[in-house]
């Protein structure tokens, strides 16, 4: 089975690149599923149910997500809902939403770190209880690790080496170069990168990013403008033994 996955998705610029890049993507490589993060795809912070069709109607299969989830209020009867989106698995029980899809023979899992971040219940126990509590677990298990700190990712990753076929990492857009197949047979990174404007700070405004440096002063940061980029992973998975073949970055550009 061959899996896109698409780093953190920033607001128009974003969904505009998705619409022109993953039909041809789509086309080149005969993707079993495609997997993106749009936890920023709404004015760049948050989803709506407009936004999020937008990207499946572009070809996205599952979208993930993290901190940003709840950011628009508009979302949340949707959660529990017919589409396919997830919220980070360790929220608290009682959130809104699901931490995990299962679409035949693959499972997507999202959890969310906590360095640096928010004072959620442990995505390492969060995850081995729904490991240990699956009746009917498919082969195939990725997951989006939404987090801050490299340590809690690389810890992630070694920690689920050979449980799951992909620990995939996205949150800080700037993706890394340690895409690598983990000794037990599980495809790591610990970022996508982003889909969005280049002429950025992370995705905002440049000027106005360094404005909020230069003075601590809180102001909202806008969406940058200009050329975007895609930034993703391509998985190859066994079907049947669930361990990752491969791990494969993907670069694209948009004038």
């Amino acid at each position: 089975m061959l899996i896109l996955a698409i780093g953190d998705i920033i607001g128009k610029p974003g969904r505009q690149a998705m619409n022109k890049l993953l039909p041809y993507l789509r086309q080149q490589y005969s993707f079993d599923m495609v997997i993106a993060n749009a936890e920023n795809i709404a004015g760049g912070i948050g989803v709506t149910s407009a936004t999020a069709k937008e990207l499946l109607d572009a070809g996205v299969d599952m979208l993930t997500s993290g901190n940003h989830i709840f950011a628009q209020k508009e979302i949340i009867p949707h959660l529990d809902g017919e589409m396919p989106i997830l919220r980070p698995l360790n929220y608290p029980p009682g959130v809104p939403g699901r931490g995990y899809i299962i679409n035949g023979q693959v499972i997507v899992v999202n959890l969310m770190g906590r360095i640096f971040m928010s004072d959620i219940d442990c995505p390492f126990r969060a995850m081995d209880k729904l490991l240990a509590e699956l009746k009917h677990k498919p082969p195939i298990v990725i997951v989006d690790f939404h987090a801050e700190a490299t340590s809690e990712k690389m810890a992630m990753g070694r920690y689920l080496d050979g449980r799951v076929s992909a620990v995939l990492g996205t949150h800080t857009h700037v993706g890394t170069i340690d895409a690598q197949l983990l000794p037990q047979g599980t495809a790591y990174v610990t970022d996508i990168g982003m889909t969005g404007p280049m002429d950025s700070i992370i995705g905002d405004d440049s000027e106005a990013v360094i404005r909020r440096f230069l003075t601590a002063m809180p102001h909202r940061l806008s969406v940058g403008k200009g050329k975007t980029m895609l930034n993703a992973v391509m998985v190859r998975v066994d079907d049947n033994s669930g361990r990752a073949i491969s791990i494969e970055r993907i670069y694209r550009e948009v004038e």
